[in-house]
């Protein structure tokens, strides 16, 4: 095995923390995972893992080492998509991070649209609700629902996001709906892990303390539940449009305005030159526009 295919096992293993789910991206066992890299730190007659029954972490040198790789890996990759993309066809890995049920409800068809239209190209998509260092993990874009993007990031926006406030028609008939944001303390609500919301109303700024009877970070839980009739919740609108359509949901509260979130497309400075990373973002932003 080259070089660079071992630095590219031990960055996975890294960005992972974990041998298994290493293996499972990388698209190899976890028993060539583990043995690559013990012949890595034996050829380089280094640590590089501090290794336990629950977690992988790097040594000092293993740090020092994985910033050298990443460094190389990406060259490697810009190098090799600057030459076959003159072809015109769209090759080599995409690495992408998107929340999990945005990925799911709004981001799959629009994915798999692209990879049928570039079939040369392959997506390695982690779908997890952690903030991921974009740069250090080695991602080449990043998906995000938010009202400041970061500022060391090129952020382009796809769509925006509103907060619908909004209940099932089985709640507003044993509980009533409040006319005011003033009125939810005497509501049942389902929140996120924030103690409480913010409403706007000509240019008046209210924020209301929020006593939930259930919070979560989780999306389509706090929809679901609400659905269910266990109470007032408020979403991105990605999240609740089709319950809305099929009057699951009643928006309530509609003359006030929520936060407001973005989504974006977030990649680094230095992904400005993939052809991948340019054609992968203007087909969001077009698949966006249509359909959000």
């Amino acid at each position: 095995m080259n070089n660079f295919e071992e630095m590219r096992i031990y960055a996975e293993v890294i960005k992972s923390s974990n041998f298994t789910k290493a293996a499972n991206n990388l698209g190899i066992s976890k028993q060539l995972v583990s043995r690559r890299l013990m012949e890595l730190e034996a050829r380089l007659g280094a640590r590089l893992l501090h290794r336990t029954t629950r977690k992988l972490s790097p040594t000092e040198l293993g740090k020092v080492f994985y910033e050298r790789c990443l460094t190389i890996l990406q060259s490697v990759d810009e190098a090799e998509q600057a030459v076959s993309n003159h072809s015109g066809e769209l090759r080599g890995v995409l690495r992408i991070s998107a929340p999990v049920s945005f990925a799911s409800m709004r981001l799959s068809p629009c994915l798999n649209a692209f990879l049928l239209a570039h079939p040369k190209l392959s997506v390695l998509l982690d779908v997890d609700n952690r903030l991921v260092d974009i740069v250090g993990e080695g991602y080449d874009l990043a998906i995000r629902v938010t009202m400041h993007p970061d500022p060391g990031l090129i952020a382009r926006k796809l769509a925006d996001s509103p907060l619908i406030y909004c209940c099932s028609p089985a709640y507003i008939q044993q509980y009533g709906e409040p006319n005011s944001p003033l009125k939810l303390a005497d509501h049942r609500c389902i929140s996120q892990p924030s103690s409480e919301w913010i409403f706007e109303k000509n240019g008046e700024i209210l924020k209301i303390p929020i006593q939930a009877i259930l919070r979560s970070n989780h999306g389509e839980v706090m929809k679901n539940a609400a659905v269910a009739g266990l109470g007032i919740t408020g979403l991105p609108y990605f999240y609740v449009e089709e319950a809305l359509k099929s009057g699951e949901l009643v928006q309530i509260l509609k003359e006030f305005t929520g936060g407001v979130g973005v989504v974006y497309a977030l990649y680094p400075q230095h992904k400005q030159s993939s052809v991948a990373v340019r054609a992968f973002v203007d087909h969001l932003q077009a698949w966006f526009k249509v359909s959000i």
